[in-house]
Parts: structure tokens; C-alpha cells; sequence
């Protein structure tokens, strides 16, 4: 998997969350787009878990045989998740999501959970994933899955947005008292502290 280079945060705490989170600074106009081309999804996918470093090979093999077709699933990729982080959003917010957001959602969560098998293994069963060998959107799946999961269970009032003006970040807050305010404390957080610093000193040379 040498093509996959491209590193990410994994801050969110659930598979769905670190998926909306492949995105810096999403409320600007020069937003850092992590999704740059097919190969940046299959490497967050191997980073995530969701595929092996066999399954991620092979993913990258196909997207060199069908370019058009891969591209095509890292643009629908963006579009599902700027509607599920508007779904999560709109939770956070106290807000009813847009219909067609949650439509999308859906729409694609459907088609995913058709793709569901139960595997026998050795010792148990478990659940995977039909058309593994030819799909290409098929990392998406489990996150769509994820997704469904998070917004059904009773963990989802755990879920925040961090604090930082600067960020769109969400995570699971699973401290010990629920009082996580930052997605990242080294980044976020000192950033946050550094700016108050700053504010402080500007007042009082204003005096």
C-alpha cells in the first residue's frame, strides 16, 4: 500500500466521526480538503481499520484499472459525508436535521446494509461485507453502518463539537467526567488558550 501515504487524526472516538472529520477548517472558503483522490480514502480506510493491507492493495489496483469509476466514489464520499456531518451538527445544535439530508442518508444506508453477509468463521460468526472483490465504495459501508449505529444508541449525547471556533471537529467524549471540550488539546485546546492570552493583553494595553 505505498501510494496511501497521507496520515490522519483519528480523534472522534467512533468510525463514523472520524469520517467527518477529514476535513480542516470545513467553514472556510480555503478548507483543507483530506480527501485529495481515491488513494487518500482507501489509506484512511487501512488507517481506520476497516480494510487489511491485502483489501487496500487490491483497492488501489482496481482504482488504476477504473480511475473514472474511483473518482467518482471520492466525490460521493465528500457528499455523503458533509450531509451526515449536518445530521450530526444538527443533534449537537438541538436542531431537527434537513429532510434531505437525512434522506441522503438513508438512501445510502440502505443500499449499504443490503450489501450485510453473516460469515461463519472457526470459533464464531461475524458480519462482513458482499461485493468486496469489485466495489469500490465499499470502505464506506462500515461507516455508513457506524453512522446508524451512533445515532441510535444511547451513547449519542456523549457526542460534541469542538470548541474551537477555528475547528467542525466531532468526537465521543468518553472521559471520565464528560468534559472534553476539544478535539485535540495539543492543537486545539493550547490554540484556544494561546488566542485568550493574546485577547487579555490586548484589553489591558487598551486601558
Amino acid at each position: 500500500m505505498d501510494e496511501a501515504v497521507r496520515t490522519f487524526n483519528l480523534l472522534g472516538n467512533r468510525l463514523c466521526l472520524d469520517f467527518t472529520n477529514t476535513v480542516d477548517d470545513r467553514f472556510r472558503e480555503n478548507k483543507d480538503e483530506l480527501l485529495i483522490d481515491y488513494r487518500d480514502l482507501v489509506a484512511w480506510s487501512r488507517q481506520t481499520g476497516i480494510t487489511t493491507d491485502e483489501e487496500a492493495s487490491h483497492l488501489l489496483a482496481e482504482a488504476k484499472r477504473r480511475p473514472e469509476e474511483a473518482e467518482a466514489v471520492r466525490k460521493r464520499a465528500v457528499t455523503w459525508r458533509e450531509a451526515l456531518f449536518r445530521v450530526f451538527q444538527a443533534y449537537v445544535d438541538e436542531t431537527n436535521p434537513h429532510e434531505e439530508d437525512l434522506r441522503q442518508f438513508n438512501t445510502v444506508l440502505a443500499e449499504a446494509m443490503s450489501k450485510t453477509r453473516l460469515v461463519s468463521d472457526p470459533e464464531h460468526y461475524r458480519w462482513d461485507w458482499a461485493e468486496k472483490e469489485t466495489a469500490l465504495d465499499w470502505v464506506l459501508w462500515p461507516v455508513l453502518r457506524s453512522a446508524a449505529d451512533l445515532l441510535t444508541s444511547e451513547e449519542l449525547h456523549l457526542m460534541r463539537q469542538c470548541a474551537s471556533e477555528e475547528c467542525s471537529w466531532l468526537f465521543l467524549d468518553t472521559s471520565k467526567n464528560h468534559s472534553r471540550r476539544w478535539c485535540n488539546m495539543q492543537n486545539c485546546g493550547n490554540r484556544a488558550k494561546v488566542n485568550r492570552h493574546y485577547g487579555r493583553k490586548k484589553q489591558a494595553a487598551g486601558k
